[in-house]
């Protein structure tokens, strides 16, 4: 960072490094558009890499009569499949059908609807089961007949947001992690946003458009700004555990709670079962969101009523937590509270524009980036072009979008000294951006140091030097996840090792 007088003026400035921020630069930068986007962390630190991993219509959204949001949301699934086929794929969801819950009229209803408005082509219809029979019914404890398959996606999420940050800057956009805005003040028709880097520097940017994507932040950094705004915003805690695999096949599951709640119980990581969500307030610190011991037994319990392997708080491997900042609609329960979004658009005569970003989910984060791109270009006037990201693959996705199978034969066949489980990970991570640093190795020594469960010394390079990765959490909880396999020596060698590099 430099002195303003030598800053460059930026034609959009986004603030915040989730998934609609790092959306919306794409777009934008595709377009032509000259992007700053800054992030007071790592890229996907926040909410965005604490979901429950879901490219999803929101079947239980439809009781609550959003049927705009789910019609969107349903037509993404597969256009983000085809960009992303490495880290999204198809995933049946079973729903079994519980006596003195939602009748089953009701569950054939939405899911008839869910099959039927947003456009699915290449997912399966749903189907009715007997789970008696059906392999999903045996984890279950008994009791439970019949049930229902449905089809929805699953997304690396943090993942996604780094290859969005990747694509921008491979179109020209200038990304700095680890850069806090302190304060902005309007000079006329731009913004000067004063900055700090984690190492204390600070400097200067300028921009016509300031792009406020911070998420739960929003309204703090609009307090930075001393901008007014009329909205008010729901900040609700989803949290989510994670414990040994309970169930070998590859099926989901979607189960109702005497409360009305929902949750999900999911394959994760091979050998794990990522269950979640909870929907509860959230009035504490931002910086650093958990689960509550109340959340995680809240969970445990849920899921005992439903499978045979009883879990406890002690089985528990890993929790995470992420704060959704939602519009608040007036909703008396937050599970209620809607999960559309909203661009509030300050353009005063004769002063520079802010766009704040509110509320959104994760499976509506494209159309979200375009609109709000869309709604900027009367003040964009180097903005070219319509809506391109629908089409163009994100690093990584340029195979067809039912060639992952294929994909993974072939790293198979050209690296046999990496093992099934490595070859998976490293596949479905980078899909064919995993041969730029694989390149000619013929044996894992190739690849430099091994630092354990697969990671090796080029792949950590590359993420440091292509994926903004500064410490060993930044690669073993969002550009992988093989936090949940390293050990406490390991880890430190890791960060050892990356402390090391320039």
């Amino acid at each position: 960072m430099s002195s303003q007088a030598a800053d460059p003026l930026y034609d959009l400035a986004i603030i915040g490094g989730g998934i609609n921020g790092c959306g919306i630069a794409r777009d934008a930068a595709g377009r032509g558009v000259s992007v700053l986007l800054l992030e007071k962390g790592d890229l996907a630190q926040g909410t965005s890499s604490a979901s429950t991993k879901l490219i999803h219509g929101g079947l239980r959204y439809l009781e609550h009569y959003e049927f705009g949001l789910v019609r969107e949301s349903l037509s993404e699934r597969e256009r983000l499949w085809k960009i992303a086929p490495h880290i999204i794929h198809p995933l049946r969801f079973v729903l079994p059908w519980v006596p003195g819950l939602r009748p089953r009229w009701l569950l054939r209803l939405g899911l008839f609807l869910y099959d039927h408005i947003g456009g699915r082509r290449a997912l399966p219809p749903t189907q009715s089961i007997d789970l008696r029979r059906h392999p999903a019914g045996a984890p279950l404890k008994p009791g439970f007949g019949r049930g229902y398959v449905y089809s929805d996606g699953w997304v690396d999420d943090a993942r996604l947001v780094i290859l969005n940050a990747r694509d921008a800057a491979d179109r020209g956009a200038s990304i700095h992690t680890r850069t806090e805005v302190m304060r902005l003040e309007r000079a006329g028709e731009y913004w000067t946003i004063h900055a700090r880097r984690a190492s204390g520097e600070t400097g200067r940017f300028r921009a016509r458009i300031v792009v406020n994507a911070t998420g739960p932040s929003v309204l703090d950094l609009l307090a930075r700004a001393d901008v007014p705004i009329n909205r008010e915003i729901r900040l609700v805690r989803g949290s989510h555990i994670v414990v040994s695999r309970l169930f070998d096949h590859d099926c989901a599951y979607f189960f109702q709670l005497p409360d009305g709640r929902i949750f999900f119980a999911i394959p994760y990581e091979r050998d794990f079962t990522l269950i979640g969500t909870t929907d509860s307030d959230h009035h504490g610190s931002l910086d650093h969101v958990a689960a509550s011991a109340q959340e995680v037994a809240y969970l445990c319990d849920g899921a005992n009523r439903y499978f045979a392997r009883a879990i406890a708080p002690a089985d528990v491997i890993w929790t995470y937590a992420g704060v959704r900042p939602l519009v608040d609609d007036g909703s008396g329960k937050p599970e209620a509270a809607t999960r559309g979004y909203r661009l509030d658009l300050q353009d005063g005569e004769g002063e520079a524009r802010m766009l704040n970003v509110l509320g959104g989910k994760i499976t509506t984060y494209r159309r979200l980036a375009v609109e709000a791109v869309d709604r900027l270009k009367p003040f964009l006037p180097s903005l070219s072009g319509k809506d391109w990201t629908a089409g163009a693959p994100l690093p990584g996705g340029d195979f067809p979008m039912t060639g992952l199978a294929d994909l993974l034969s072939g790293l198979a066949r050209d690296y046999p000294f990496l093992d099934r489980g490595e070859v998976d990970r490293i596949g479905r991570a980078y899909g064919t951006a995993a041969r730029r640093w694989l390149g000619d190795a013929r044996r894992l020594d190739d690849l430099g140091i091994h630092f354990g469960h697969g990671l090796t010394q080029a792949e950590a390079h590359y993420l440091m030097t292509r994926e903004w990765a500064r410490t060993a959490r930044d690669i073993l909880w969002r550009r992988t996840k093989l936090g949940l396999r390293f050990d406490a020596d390991q880890s430190a060698r890791l960060s050892r090792w990356m402390e090391e590099r320039p």
